[in-house]
C-alpha cells in the first residue's frame, strides 16, 4: 500500500509541476469534440465527456503497466 501512495504522490507532483510551469500542455482539456459546454444568461454547464474518456483510457493503461 505504501508503494501506491508513493506513486500517487509522484503523479500529483508531476501534474502540479505541469500545471504550474507548462499550462499550455493541458490546454486541450475540455475543448475536444464531444465535450458539452452550454452557456446561458443565467449560468454555465460543462460536461467533459470525451476528455474524461481519454483520461480513463490513459489511466487504465498506466495501471495495467504497473501491475505487470
Amino acid at each position: 500500500m505504501a508503494k501506491w501512495f508513493m506513486i500517487l504522490g509522484v503523479a500529483l507532483l508531476v501534474v502540479g509541476a505541469l500545471l504550474q510551469y507548462a499550462p499550455w500542455a493541458v490546454n486541450w482539456f475540455g475543448k475536444l469534440p464531444g465535450d458539452i459546454r452550454i452557456q446561458t444568461g443565467q449560468g454555465k454547464i460543462f460536461i467533459p465527456i470525451t476528455s474524461m474518456v481519454i483520461i480513463s483510457i490513459v489511466l487504465t493503461v498506466l495501471v495495467n503497466l504497473f501491475r505487470r
